[in-house]
């Protein structure tokens, strides 16, 4: 977008209708005098910017208000089918991914498999695009960026990425290029615990805290560090791959891996559960096995707290998902010291999807920004 001097006519228009839009996202569909009211302009004034955005296929009517005197009064909205997104959630067996539009409203979350398929970056992120396109009845050529969270440690100012197990046929680096120029969307590649850090920072049980770290027990493990606010990735993406961490698993064990410790193959045997982690629904209700997982916990995270000190613990993740508020309240107990103030554990708010959940707030925003580039500057 070209510059515009601050303080002259064009400038101060522009500033108005990127505020007119902003309170169109925020608040929905608005008539003349309520934008009018939101932002402090002249019912004129409003006018003026409804008409911009409106030439600029940012707005269309979308109803009428009936008013206590008077004709009706014509109501106005986003237009949601200028620019879309998708999120994708990368998974062991499939892939997950949701269509985004900017006004955020509910689309079907689809399930791509992926078992016998030829994989790579552009092929997997292509058909979760597609499909998403397809369940939402949305046109594929409308989407124009795409989040998207891995199992991996994610460099993304140098686009490579390590740790990728759960990623046959993704190279170590150049990833996110090749999505961008196959697809020719804009591309971020996020890790799937920061994302999940992320929506439990926006919407879940850490929205008031100073700092907290989430700690993801799936088929493997990872924390999600959030210092006020603001997501710790470390010098090259891999901040919080506490799965790679070898601990004992108790006084006198030998020390292990901690995917070896609390991921899905010892949660399964524990709860006798062959399939994880649908057979795990049991698990709430099986105080022992639950104590057992708690004190491995409790064991991995104490590096964490050690060097982080963080105000808040977060269990999110499967496993901990079927553990319930009893799972938090055994570590809680198991990490409660008299020599140092220890942090409250609670469990995740954010449910089953808190991967999709994040990667869909971050497709709003860039949609957000997009839009607001449309407006013309004269």
């Amino acid at each position: 977008m070209s510059q515009i001097d601050p303080g002259t006519s064009s400038w101060l228009r522009l500033r108005n209708d990127r505020e007119a839009l902003r309170l169109f996202l925020e608040h929905g569909a608005l008539t003349r005098s309520r934008l009018g009211e939101l932002s402090g302009m002249s019912k004129p004034t409003a006018t003026q910017m409804i008409a911009r955005l409106e030439r600029a296929e940012l707005l269309h009517p979308v109803g009428e208000v009936a008013g206590s005197r008077g004709p009706s009064a014509v109501s106005w909205g986003v237009r949601d089918d200028q620019v879309t997104g998708v999120a994708v959630n990368m998974l062991d067996d499939g892939i997950q991914a949701v269509l985004v539009d900017a006004l955020g409203a509910e689309h079907p979350t689809v399930e791509v498999p992926t078992h016998g398929e030829h994989r790579s970056p552009e092929r997997d992120v292509g058909r979760a695009i597609q499909a998403a396109c397809t369940a939402s009845r949305v046109d594929r050529r409308t989407v124009e960026t795409v989040v998207v969270g891995l199992q991996a440690a994610v460099s993304g100012d140098a686009d490579t990425l390590s740790l990728t197990d759960s990623l046959p046929g993704w190279p170590s680096s150049g990833s996110r290029a090749r999505i961008e120029t196959g697809l020719g969307v804009s591309a971020m590649l996020e890790n799937d615990v920061n994302l999940a850090t992320m929506a439990e920072r926006s919407f879940g049980v850490a929205q008031e805290a100073g700092s907290f770290a989430l700690l993801w027990i799936g088929v493997g493990l990872g924390i999600g560090i959030d210092l006020d606010g603001v997501i710790h990735r470390g010098a090259h993406g891999g901040a919080g791959e506490i799965g790679y961490l070898t601990v004992s698993a108790g006084p006198g064990e030998p020390g292990a891996v901690t995917t070896s410790l609390l991921g899905s193959a010892f949660v399964s045997e524990l709860a006798g559960a062959p399939r994880y982690p649908a057979g795990l629904a049991a698990l709430a209700d099986d105080d022992g096995a639950l104590r057992t997982i708690a004190e491995r916990i409790s064991v991995t995270i104490e590096p964490v707290l050690a060097v982080l000190d963080p105000q808040l613990v977060v269990l999110g993740g499967p496993t901990s998902l079927a553990g319930g508020g009893r799972l938090a309240e055994l570590v809680a107990a198991r990490t409660r010291s008299d020599e140092r103030p220890m942090p409250e554990v609670r469990l995740s708010s954010t449910g089953d999807s808190a991967v999709l959940a994040g990667a869909r707030s971050r497709v709003v925003e860039q949609i957000r920004t997009r839009l607001e580039d449309r407006i013309p500057t004269q």
